[in-house]
């Protein structure tokens, strides 16, 4: 039986993407702090945030950023989640306010070893070596790890891949970004192609 997965669309940019978004059968979306072409100020966040429709949780992605950096913006934005994506280790992570997502590159078959480590994460993002890129990786790597684990699958996710992508690693969550852009803008048409496809 295939478990159908949350959504996140990941590198929202104003306000107007939210009153796109909130129409939508999603469960959360990205915020991106560090730097990135969708990378966003802390002012256009917290307004963000305010219209965000209350059933969906709102990510805060960063990399490499002081954890005390990140809980004031956590607080300022009133994010829900926050997505770590560079270097932190285990006790960076069990600082933050707010649950964490631990992102990790996945270039060879993961350790498992290297999770348990990881005692204070909520969940494990698995991306391509480059975030953002729009690139999958090779996903048998990470087969069967979400047995175990809260996975969140990111890396060049779109409605031609997604259904082969939740046969093989079975995710809790999907996190797609450029997979549903034209043109570098959010793309209401393949959000909704890209929620049904995972729907059905």
């Amino acid at each position: 039986m295939l478990t159908i997965p949350k959504i996140k669309i990941c590198g929202l940019k104003s306000p107007q993407q939210i009153k796109m978004i909130n129409k939508y059968d999603v469960n959360y979306i990205g915020l991106v702090f560090a730097k990135s072409k969708r990378r966003i100020s802390p002012d256009i966040a917290k307004e963000m945030k305010v219209l965000l429709r209350h059933d969906i949780k709102a990510v805060g992605v960063f990399v490499d950023t002081p954890i005390e950096e990140v809980n004031q913006l956590i607080k300022y934005c009133n994010l829900d989640i926050v997505q770590l994506h560079g270097s932190e280790r285990p006790k960076e992570c069990s600082k933050s306010i707010v649950p964490v997502w631990k992102a990790f590159s996945i270039k060879e078959k993961l350790e498992p070893t290297l999770l348990e480590d990881y005692k204070a994460v909520d969940g494990f993002v698995f991306d391509s070596s480059s975030g953002g890129s729009g690139k999958t990786f090779s996903w048998d790597l990470i087969k069967g790890v979400s047995k175990n684990h809260f996975i969140i699958l990111a890396g060049g996710l779109n409605s031609k891949n997604i259904r082969a992508a939740m046969d093989e690693v079975q995710p809790q969550v999907v996190d797609v970004s450029s997979g549903v852009e034209t043109d570098g803008k959010k793309d209401g048409e393949k959000i909704r192609e890209f929620i049904m496809k995972i729907k059905i």
